[in-house]
């Protein structure tokens, strides 16, 4: 993409609250200086989110990239300060358990904490007590420390940006409201206010929970939900006279009591209480009364005081001393929740030079300011954001109506304990493949991904688990799970499977330019004959692989690409030229049900006049034909290490091309597999999954895929970036682990220890059910990644003991898929 040369960059920021005065800052240190930012409110407090922002900052959670955020967020404002006074408290954070079931999620927390570099420590009821005294440690079974999280002063560090913006010579517009967004041939060229138009190069909509009314005005959707969460402050407690500097307002710990949805902080002599407890209260940003029109401010809404009183009892109940306070005052203050709680991140392809950066708090405020400074100064972010990307939801999840039902989920979910594997619960179905009827019919159990309703197993296969010896599994790995998983990836390995391949996205690539256009686009060679298939990545400039894909040429000029998100398709488009190629997503309109397993030709074969034997239908190849009376293109691919086809049709024929391959299989014992024995295979397999096992932070010869790029073919995007580096020059690496107890099993994100360290972290596990033992994926240093060399992986608290092994596990000379 090109990009506006840093020293003529007009650049409107529309917001001045954290995000905006934290993006401001971070794109003059790089040089944009002609940077305006537009605030509808008075400065520094103009009565957004910031503005009543109870400013903790818990830095650890299952996604690495918001922690890498909350880790900037703590770095830079630990460096700011106003008049002596700091940006940032370093109290800490403590997270205490009073179920069993909490308790094991704050194990899971702390070795969540270790993969991302976080500093933290389990502790008993005693020692929590030490920390916060006021605790009844009667009621805790233990408590997670975290000693560098803390808490942010919003608009104390948004003074201190502003002041540092402005001797950059940028500047800040208090009382500017936005009334429209100006363009020209699909790009932004400026922001019209109440008081005049500026022009623009750029524009980020940093509006917090006004972005759907900023989005609006540029023609750009902007999925988030305004919600109400209560805040109540006590009165002055004796406990706390005398205790706490006015100056820093706090000295213990930020407290967080997850189990009843509070979490607690010092305001000198009182206690503030937030609480996700209470009912959702949705907000429409369009009614949100002007600054000047608010009783207190927009943000800030009239406190609730029946949604509150089961929390005060609760907290009570853990801190005693509060039983002789109550609440001196309290509101109903206004943030954003998106459908699956990330931010929303990025430059729209409708009106270029529209940004987006939003549904941001005030903990990953500073580290997001950064990654979309580096996106629009760079052309990407250091840090992987596919988790925050703006094309990421489906149109199927940008209904009002989904981004309704799924923000207040979102914020019912903040501090529930989320199984990595756990599906929403609505709206659903909300898509179907055209087989559902038949997976019902079998008993598919279905989770959900991307809207899709995706079977992970079949009630059906139950009887299949008999004589099966698999080991106990602990409460949390048996969720989401079944030993008719086992069954189904051993019919697969035995006999013959039918899988839903439906869900994964499929783009078709056209015109007399398509050729040129995904060479230049992709790593691997695609200059072969119509029929063959290739595996092939999208490569950022650095040499980051943003996508890996399977590229079939069906036609001189027509490609079928096998791809892993919307933001494939959103890269695709950015960089097609204006003529001789049209890009565009099938997936709607197609399905592909995958038939692997030895006994797959002798299903398949009989059903076609084509010669599907090994020396005419050859591994990677594609072709067109028809099933019985379906037609497909049938491509020669194996994702679980078996014989086998990916067979695609329009999505009016699926139901007969199930129904054909089904009665075709019954005299071979074909079954309908899920997914979870699908991934135990692909991992068996050493297939990689992108987004689990590789991102933009990883190139081609670190993830194991440098069979991919081939440098020869000529220039392609991110070549450059990989001169000179091979397998053998990378300091670290995708490695395959091998569990050494066959009972043990873990599920991914857990830190890996060498010689007692943590070196690294699990990106996929499964149970491997051919080899009998768990497999685990995990970024390790290179010297470390040897196979024989032993680790350990803690999983819940417990060092697990694993061995790297060499890859591929299962069938490496590749006989059972080439035959």
């Amino acid at each position: 993409m090109s990009r506006t040369p840093a020293h003529s960059s007009r650049v409107v920021v529309i917001g001045a609250g954290i995000v905006g005065c934290s993006l401001a800052d971070e794109l003059t240190a790089r040089g944009w200086t002609e940077v305006t930012v537009l605030e509808q409110g008075p400065l520094p407090a103009p009565g957004g989110s910031t503005s009543h922002a109870p400013g903790l900052v818990f830095q650890t959670g299952p996604s690495k990239t918001m922690t890498e955020f909350a880790a900037y967020t703590v770095q830079k404002f630990r460096s700011l300060d106003v008049d002596g006074l700091p940006c940032f408290n370093p109290v800490g954070g403590l997270e205490i358990a009073t179920t069993e079931a909490r308790w094991a999620d704050l194990h899971r927390k702390a070795g969540l904490a270790a993969s991302w570099g976080v500093r933290g420590e389990l502790l008993s009821p005693q020692q929590c007590k030490e920390l916060w005294p006021m605790l009844d440690e009667a009621a805790l079974y233990g408590g997670f420390h975290t000693p560098d999280d803390g808490l942010a002063r919003a608009v104390l560090a948004c003074r201190a940006q502003i002041a540092r913006v402005e001797s950059r010579g940028a500047r800040f517009l208090e009382r500017h409201t936005v009334t429209g967004i100006e363009r020209e041939d699909g790009r932004v060229t400026g922001v019209t206010t109440d008081r005049g138009t500026f022009p623009a190069d750029h524009v980020v909509s940093a509006a917090g929970f006004w972005g759907p009314v900023i989005g609006a005005m540029a023609g750009v959707d902007v999925p988030l939900l305004p919600l109400a969460h209560q805040y109540a402050t006590t009165e002055p407690l004796p406990e706390l006279a005398g205790v706490n500097d006015p100056r820093t307002e706090a000295s213990k710990p930020i407290l967080r009591f997850q189990d009843r949805d509070l979490y607690f902080r010092e305001h000198t002599d009182r206690i503030g209480i937030g609480s996700y407890a209470h009912r959702p209260m949705p907000v429409d940003p369009f009614t949100v009364a002007a600054f000047d029109d608010a009783p207190v401010m927009p943000s800030s809404l009239p406190f609730t005081e029946d949604d509150f009183a089961p929390s005060w009892q609760d907290s009570v109940g853990l801190l005693p001393a509060l039983g002789s306070s109550k609440v001196a005052e309290g509101f109903n203050g206004v943030f954003s929740f998106t459908p699956d709680g990330m931010p929303v991140l990025g430059e729209s392809r409708e009106l270029r030079g529209f940004w987006l950066a939003e549904a941001v708090w005030v903990t990953h405020s500073a580290g997001v300011a950064k990654a979309v400074a580096e996106w629009m100064t760079d052309g990407r972010p250091a840090t992987d954001i596919h988790e925050c990307d703006l094309y990421r939801f489906e149109d199927a999840q940008r209904s009002p109506a989904y981004v309704a039902d799924r923000g207040a989920q979102s914020f019912i979910e903040v501090y529930d304990v989320i199984h990595p594997l756990q599906p929403m619960e609505a709206p659903r179905p909300l898509r179907t493949s055209p087989f559902y009827p038949r997976q019902q019919e079998l008993g598919a159990y279905f989770l959900e991904g991307g809207g899709w309703e995706r079977p992970h197993w079949y009630e059906a296969n139950a009887p299949l688990t008999e004589g099966l010896r698999l080991p106990e599994r602990d409460a949390w790995s048996a969720r989401y799970w079944s030993p008719i998983a086992a069954a189904e990836a051993r019919a697969t390995r035995e006999k013959v499977a039918l899988y839903d391949m439906t869900p994964l996205r499929r783009l078709e690539v056209t015109g007399p330019g398509a050729l040129a256009f995904l060479q230049r686009m992709t790593s691997n060679n695609l200059a072969k004959k119509p029929g063959a298939v290739t595996y092939t990545l999208l490569l950022d400039e650095t040499g980051g692989i943003r996508s890996d894909l399977t590229v079939a040429r069906l036609a001189p000029d027509r490609f079928q690409i096998g791809a892993n998100s919307g933001s494939d398709l959103d890269w695709l488009l950015r960089h097609a030229p204006d003529e001789g190629v049209q890009v565009r997503d099938i997936t709607s309109g197609t399905c592909c049900i995958g038939v692997w397993g030895p006994l797959a030709r002798d299903l398949v074969q009989p059903l076609t006049r084509d010669d599907f034997s090994h020396q005419a239908f050859g591994y990677f190849r594609a072709r067109q034909t028809y099933l019985g009376h379906v037609p497909v293109t049938a491509m020669r691919l194996s994702y679980v290490g078996e014989l086998g086809w990916e067979l695609y049709t329009t999505a009016d024929m699926g139901l007969r091309l199930w129904d054909t391959l089904w009665e075709a299989g019954q005299e071979h014992g074909v079954i309908a597999a899920g997914r979870s024995a699908f991934n135990s295979l692909r991992l068996e397999k050493g297939y990689r999954s992108w987004g689990h096992d590789m991102t933009t932070e990883h190139n081609p010869y670190e993830a194991g895929v440098g069979f991919a790029v081939r440098p020869a073919k000529g220039d392609f995007l991110g070549r450059a970036a990989l001169e000179g580096m091979t397998e053998e020059t990378v300091s670290r690496r995708l490695t395959c682990l091998t569990l050494d107890d066959p009972a043990a099993v873990v599920l991914g994100k857990e830190p890996v220890f060498v010689d007692g360290a943590p070196a690294g972290y699990v990106t996929s596990a499964a149970y491997g059910y051919t080899l009998g033992r768990g497999i685990a994926y995990a970024w390790l240093p290179a010297t470390a990644a040897a196979p024989g060399t032993p680790v350990h992986i803690e999983y819940f608290g417990e060092k697990i003991p694993a061995t790297v092994a060499q890859e591929p596990l299962f069938d490496p000379q590749m006989e059972r898929i080439r035959r």
